[in-house]
């Protein structure tokens, strides 16, 4: 148990790099204003007459070009994004779990269809898939589009946890539990499942990602979410509403903004991940360093002997 805790800590050391808390810091900031904030803002649907005007005091962000306070729409987009980002998330990790890891494990037949299965979601070109689908479904809500952007970003993570999966359990402690007695699901549970939470961590921060991205996108071309604002819409009516010809960029700038800090935050984050995953990656920068150090006592040794050569040459 010593080992074992002494052993989490050094991890826990390890994730907790400057790269990792910037990248959390961004994260928590967002989500806690698309918690909080919509609960502190007026109507973001409320018309008013003066239109398309700057940032002021009573409007920090300016209004739409019907009076709409920016700011009350970015406070509810950030919820509504943040929100469809987490249920894809969820989903696109439970699919590559159940088909990546009971697959890997169980292997046989079973094994073969799952790897078929998603091979075949693999090959499926993901956005002009969702585009035909959100194309043709006219009740477009927060689930649906959720399950469309899941389904087409699952088959990757699951066959990484499959590769996984299947170095796992021919281990030593996999083995014995086999010989024990314990049932397959115990030992996916107890021996397995702890063993590939920093891959799973990985791909959940990943599909969170691609999921806000995916949304924005169809949402920008029209075919997002109906009935909730999120980033993706407030950039599809501020097109409509020409505000880039206008010069309105208190409209376009924020939703962008948004767009781009939360994927740098959760970027950053995988990237610290990656870090514990990856062997090499951790190792790297040492090595950079001593082939610096190798490079620098080097060149150090030739200019001692040029230096001396034209001592003798003298």
């Amino acid at each position: 148990m010593a080992q074992t805790s002494s052993g989490r800590l050094a991890g826990l050391r390890r994730l907790l790099t400057p790269t990792f808390v910037i990248g959390a810091g961004l994260v928590i900031v967002i989500t806690l204003f698309g918690l909080i904030a919509p609960f502190f803002v007026a109507d973001p649907l409320a018309v008013d007459n003066a239109g398309m005007h700057g940032p002021t005091a009573q409007n920090v962000l300016g209004t739409t070009q019907t009076g709409q306070d920016v700011l009350a729409q970015l406070a509810w987009a950030t919820r509504g994004s943040l929100m469809v980002g987490v249920i894809v998330a969820v989903l696109a990790l439970f699919l590559s779990a159940f088909f990546g890891i009971l697959g890997g494990y169980l292997g046989g037949w079973l094994d073969e269809v799952f790897s078929l299965f998603t091979n075949v979601v693999l090959i499926l070109p993901g956005l002009p898939l969702m585009i035909v689908i959100g194309s043709y479904v006219q009740q477009r809500g927060l689930l649906l589009i959720s399950i469309i952007l899941a389904i087409t970003s699952w088959a990757a993570a699951a066959r990484v946890l499959r590769s996984q999966t299947l170095s796992i359990r021919n281990r030593d402690y996999v083995q014995a539990a086999r010989i024990a007695g314990e049932k397959a699901h115990r030992i996916i549970a107890v021996e397995i499942l702890p063993n590939l939470l920093p891959v799973m961590s990985s791909g959940f921060v990943f599909a969170l990602i691609t999921a806000i991205l995916g949304e924005a996108g169809l949402s920008f071309i029209g075919i997002g979410v109906v009935g909730t604002q999120t980033w993706g819409s407030m950039l599809f009516y501020a097109q409509n509403g020409q505000a880039l010809t206008l010069g309105a960029w208190w409209w376009f700038v924020p939703p962008g903004l948004m767009i781009a800090l939360l994927g740098c935050g959760l970027s950053l984050i995988n990237f610290s991940i990656d870090g514990i995953i990856n062997p090499r990656l951790r190792t790297a920068p040492k090595q950079v360093k001593q082939v610096k150090k190798a490079e620098k006592a080097e060149q150090v040794d030739k200019a001692d002997d040029s230096a001396e050569q034209e001592e003798v040459m003298a």
